[in-house]
């Protein structure tokens, strides 16, 4: 199959669902910003929502994206013939979501960034850090999940309890010189005092979790294991 016919199939295995989130949420992001300018809204507030939606919505739904994409596979069995191949086919398809939401993300912030609907904080290249850092994290979390239980549910609710947690207790999180290094929404749950640090910590401690995530997805006693149950 040829590279691009192969992508082709990889979007299409993805699915619908997993797509149109993210091009949901920053229509939505959008739109608010365009309400914001029409009736005048306060102008911190309205920023605070928009990159509130990118920090928090974004990773959200890549998470659980990553998670369903790696649990399921009805063609398990017939892919395991050759386990290598069905690993690189699920993190092709992680990789289809993870890239489609960049590049919406990227777009919406780079258009907020130049109409003034941007923390003024956060317009350099750096600002793509705001999304960018806790959606690689939650989408590995969701990946390594899914490949350690074998379980959607099981690993959707993981990334819902663990997104919910940070928000519940986002004030300790804050406070606390080690947790805050993983605090997922340091830039508008904040403020986070090394907000840099808490950024590269996201994105580090993502990488074992891919890896995990890879190496289980090699192991063909697992993948039946979850495709039988």
């Amino acid at each position: 199959m040829r590279p691009i016919a192969l992508w082709a199939h990889e979007v299409r295995r993805a699915g619908l669902p997993a797509l149109l989130g993210p091009l949901v949420l920053v229509a939505a992001m959008l739109l608010l910003a365009a309400l914001g300018t029409r009736i005048g809204s306060a102008q911190e507030n309205t920023r605070w929502f928009l990159m509130g939606a990118a920090e928090m919505g974004l990773p959200l739904l890549t998470g659980i994206a990553a998670a369903t994409l790696t649990g399921r596979d009805r063609a398990a069995e017939l892919r395991l013939t050759c386990p290598s191949a069905y690993r690189v086919a699920v993190a092709r398809r992680v990789a289809v979501v993870m890239c489609w939401a960049a590049v919406c993300a990227a777009g919406c912030s780079v258009l907020l960034m130049a109409t003034g609907w941007w923390d003024p904080a956060f317009t350099g290249p750096d600002g793509q850090l705001v999304w960018l850092a806790p959606a690689v994290w939650t989408t590995a979390l969701g990946a390594c999940s899914a490949a350690m239980s074998r379980s959607v549910p099981a690993a959707t609710t993981l990334v819902g309890f663990l997104w919910t947690f940070q928000q519940i207790f986002a004030e300790f999180l804050v406070e606390d010189r080690v947790l805050r290094h993983v605090f997922l929404f340091a830039t508008t749950r904040g403020p986070v005092p090394d907000w840099p640090a808490n950024r590269l910590t996201l994105l580090a401690t993502a990488l074992p979790m891919g890896l995990a995530a890879w190496v289980l997805l090699g192991r063909p006693e697992r993948i039946l294991r979850g495709a039988a149950e």
